[in-house]
């Protein structure tokens, strides 16, 4: 397997996306001597790699157990790695819809603090970012680029640290929602919602803001579950077996 230039980085997206994706549900997880013949890798590699597969919460380790893959609710769902490989699953679709619910529960919140706290140049960015939209749907383009950013400036203008750091985790569902819309031909993107989230920020109006963002994503939940998408449970939530 090729890994690209960074080997520890390459081993780390090539083993994290094979957790994801269930490759480990019904086998135990490889030595690390097994992980080197299977990837070509040293053993330094290796082991850097299976140390920061840990750290995202993917694997653990047990004295005579050796690693093992953690249930799900142990890893770092919000690390951008994580969320990418569970959206490169077979059942992505079911992984959008949640943390769409996720989304649903904060954005408008963010949205509202945003039209009551932002500073001027908050505005502007989120300003910039819908006209950058609009000319991207004029000239029949991608808007996805503007499209986060617009998000991800919503989320910083809320002048809360904890929603801010959420932005990266929403650009990479935006990105992975998109495609998917996209092969199911049902992308378009309601610029009237996001004219009224603007518009309502600039003009400090909270429960404006607030309600416009929240159509905007419960409308990206209801098309998704409209797309005829497989959808099915993620990884199971049970304790791994002790060996």
């Amino acid at each position: 397997m090729q890994l690209g230039h960074n080997l520890t980085f390459g081993l780390v997206h090539a083993i994290g996306g094979a957790i994801a994706g269930g490759h480990y549900d019904d086998k135990p997880f490889p030595t690390e001597a097994e992980l080197v013949e299977q990837y070509g890798t040293s053993l330094s590699v290796t082991r850097e790699a299976v140390k920061m597969l840990t750290a995202k919460g993917l694997l653990a380790s047990r004295p005579r157990q050796g690693t093992y893959v953690q249930p799900i609710s142990a890893w770092s769902l919000l690390d951008t790695d994580v969320l990418r490989w569970l959206l490169q699953r077979r059942h992505a679709a079911e992984v959008l819809r949640q943390f769409n619910q996720l989304r649903a529960a904060i954005e408008p919140t963010a949205a509202e603090f945003a039209a009551r706290f932002a500073w001027p140049r908050d505005v502007r960015r989120i300003s910039e970012a819908f006209e950058r939209i609009a000319q991207c749907e004029a000239d029949q383009e991608d808007p996805l680029e503007p499209q986060i950013a617009f998000h991800a400036a919503i989320l910083h203008a809320s002048r809360n640290p904890f929603y801010a750091q959420l932005q990266d985790a929403v650009g990479t569902a935006l990105s992975l929602s998109n495609r998917i819309l996209r092969r199911s031909n049902n992308g378009a993107l309601d610029l009237g919602a996001y004219s009224a989230v603007r518009t309502a920020i600039a003009g400090g109006d909270w429960e404006g803001a607030r309600d416009s963002m929240h159509a905007i994503v419960a409308a990206g939940i209801e098309i998704l579950g409209d797309s005829g998408l497989e959808s099915a449970s993620p990884r199971s939530d049970g304790e791994h077996p002790a060996s």
